[in-house]
């Protein structure tokens, strides 16, 4: 999940935001390479300051949790279903647009489904605090996507509903995730890892299709 995004429809950036995002970058990559050679927990702060050249406080101010310079694709993942639903196609359902963006997900090996590379698939999993962060991420979008679903449905603020299907949708991403990424560890090639993903993918969404198949369909 190490990596930085730029949206795609952002606007040019000026010298200073340039210059930000890749001392940002520099931080990470630094600390990734540190905690993949000697593991997360045997790594400090202050040692990727001083491998990256940086002021320990300058570490912190991009990075306030040590364990987000591994997980630096945070802001990203935590969105990314959310975000699917705010965009998804007219006459398409909530439950249709993550089916779609799941599969795609799965074409391109995607770092949000799981495809993370045994060694630092190994580094999630293996460290407690690594592991517990991505937990913390799992329930952070799924409130996102609650949110949205109660804001694209227009629903009451006693309505419940958003809740469940965001549990649901939610949980669906998570096992497929943890499924996938327990798979890559493993060390089972991406191109067959992909393939049971996406059987797996279209079986899970076939399940919830005749309770969610018209829920938030965008008109």
């Amino acid at each position: 999940m190490s990596a930085s995004t730029v949206e795609p429809d952002a606007q040019p950036l000026g010298l200073r935001e340039r210059k930000k995002l890749q001392t940002r970058q520099n931080i990470s990559d630094t600390a990734t390479r540190l905690f993949l050679e000697r593991g997360f927990e045997a790594v400090t702060i202050a040692e990727i300051a001083a491998a990256a050249d940086v002021a320990k406080m300058t570490v912190t101010n991009y990075f306030p949790r040590k364990e987000d310079l591994a997980l630096d694709m945070s802001d990203v993942f935590v969105d990314s279903l959310a975000r699917t639903v705010r965009e998804r196609r007219s006459g398409e359902s909530a439950l249709a647009a993550l089916r779609r963006v799941y599969l795609e997900w799965a074409a391109e090996r995607n770092p949000i489904q799981g495809f993370s590379g045994p060694e630092f698939g190994r580094l999630m999993t293996e460290s407690p605090a690594l592991a517990a962060r991505v937990r913390e991420f799992h329930e952070a979008r799924e409130n996102r996507l609650a949110e949205t679903l109660a804001a694209e449905t227009h629903a009451a603020a006693d309505d419940f509903t958003p809740r469940i299907v965001a549990a649901l949708l939610g949980g669906i991403h998570r096992a497929l995730f943890e499924d996938t990424l327990r798979r890559t560890v493993d060390g089972v090639p991406d191109d067959a890892n992909a393939a049971l993903l996406v059987e797996r993918t279209r079986a899970a969404f076939d399940v919830l299709e005749p309770a969610l198949g018209e829920y938030a369909v965008r008109a």
